[in-house]
């Protein structure tokens, strides 16, 4: 679901600011959606963890977010530092396949950094404290029961 909303939200903001998809930006889109994929995992991976310590669903969410976080922040920052950069040198190249790349790379991380902590984080808080919160196997692979 999250990944749903990452996607309209990229479209969306491409929409609102008018940008040409070149194949480089198409490629950085598919760069970016990977970022918010790698992103989820390692929440829900976090999830797992704090599960398989025994806490409540509500804490495991909330600790998994914590320790989730600096690993996203850090991977999304250095991809922010090198669109920095191509986009620098590609402006002094004159390089406009490579500034596209930049620009819709950059747009991307910065959506996905955004559907992570708003998105997936008030999605699992609310499943957290629903109903779902009695069912924590729904948080698991299907041939993985054994993890809880």
């Amino acid at each position: 679901i999250a990944l749903f909303f990452y996607c309209l939200l990229v479209i969306a903001v491409f929409k609102l600011l008018s940008v040409t998809l070149t194949l480089s930006g198409i490629a950085a889109a598919i760069l970016s959606v990977g970022m918010a994929v790698d992103a989820n995992i390692l929440i829900f991976e976090r999830l797992k963890e704090e599960l398989r310590l025994g806490r409540t669903l509500s804490m495991a969410v909330n600790m998994g977010f914590s320790k989730a976080w600096p690993a996203i922040r850090d991977s999304n920052i250095s991809t922010l530092i090198t669109c920095l950069i191509l986009f620098w040198f590609a402006d002094q190249l004159g390089a406009t396949i490579v500034k596209g790349f930049a620009v819709t790379l950059s747009i991307g991380v910065i959506i996905s950094m955004i559907s992570a902590l708003l998105i997936t984080q008030t999605i699992l808080k609310v499943a957290s404290n629903s109903l779902l919160s009695k069912f924590l196997n729904l948080y698991v692979p299907a041939g993985r029961r054994d993890i809880l």
